[in-house]
């Protein structure tokens, strides 16, 4: 190390650096009956230090803030209005190995999303599962094993 490695080794000490917040894009389920309660949660939300833009379907019951933000307080910040707001719970069906599994499947959710799960039953197949879907390959269908 040379002087000029010293002296940047000796600056990183004792000068502190401020963390860089990262990008995130952070979706709540909200309980939202009309368009009022859209515009009071978007209202809401885009006074969060650090948001960019916000958006709020409030028939689909969901609200988005993207930018410099934490969950927590996106979270906190909701939660404030007194609706009933919990983390997005929903994905794409075709991310969930079984999506009709008890648990997974809720009628009440947006179509094609079910609940996201960490069950590993339920959100991966098993080794007999996947060598049925690989004997069929739709990707290939000349290479269909049984004929």
């Amino acid at each position: 190390m040379g002087v000029i490695g010293t002296v940047e080794y000796l600056s990183d000490l004792f000068v502190k650096k401020k963390k860089k917040k990262q990008l995130n894009t952070v979706s709540l389920k909200v309980r939202m009956d009309c368009e009022g309660c859209g515009l009071k949660m978007k209202n809401v939300l885009s006074r969060v230090k650090g948001a960019k833009s916000v958006e709020v379907d409030w028939k689909q019951q969901k609200a988005t803030v993207y930018g410099y933000v934490e969950a927590k307080k996106v979270l906190a910040a909701a939660k404030a209005t007194g609706k009933k707001v919990e983390m997005w719970p929903y994905v794409p069906y075709n991310m969930i190995a079984h999506p009709y599994a008890s648990g997974v499947y809720d009628k009440k959710a947006p179509s094609n999303l079910v609940r996201d799960t960490n069950e590993p039953g339920v959100a991966t197949l098993n080794p007999v599962e996947e060598q049925y879907t690989l004997m069929f390959s739709d990707d290939n269908p000349t290479a269909c094993s049984i004929m």
